[in-house]
């Protein structure tokens, strides 16, 4: 057989099995307070700065316009977020948290370090987490190109 088929020999294999665990170790963290893995990007990038366009939200997340649109309609449903027009850019949607959206963040102040803990092993330790960080930072860049 052909080396460069055997799974075992897959990169994308190894990245896409570790963010699927990564992301199953966040749902019951997250489920709790009626979460998705998803809304709680949003609410990492919102609770760094409120009050955003949907196209900046988007391009912080690395996602289209297109997918982060639904899944802010469903936030605004929950109560967690508002959406109003732009003031400068009537074409702008502009995403603010709410008071329940800002509450979370006290509410979920132990998920960073929960899944943090989760992933810690012989070769990933607190002190080589931000090479790895570095790594996947450059594989992320490399495939932006």
């Amino acid at each position: 057989m052909d080396e460069r088929f055997k799974l075992d020999n897959q990169l994308c294999f190894r990245l896409y099995t570790a963010s699927r665990l990564i992301t199953q170790a966040y749902h019951p963290l997250l489920n709790e307070h009626g979460l998705t893995y998803p809304q709680y990007l949003v609410l990492l990038v919102l609770w760094e700065k409120d009050e955003q366009p949907v196209n900046d939200i988007a391009k912080r997340l690395l996602l289209e316009t297109n997918t982060v649109t639904p899944l802010l309609k469903r936030m605004e449903a929950e109560g967690i977020v508002t959406r109003s027009q732009g003031k400068k850019d009537a074409r702008q949607t502009i995403v603010k948290l709410t008071k329940k959206g800002r509450d979370l963040q006290n509410k979920l102040t132990n998920v960073p370090e929960t899944v943090g803990c989760a992933v810690l092993c012989e070769s990933i330790t607190p002190e080589t987490i931000p090479g790895l960080f570095g790594m996947l930072d450059d594989i992320i860049n490399q495939l932006q190109r």
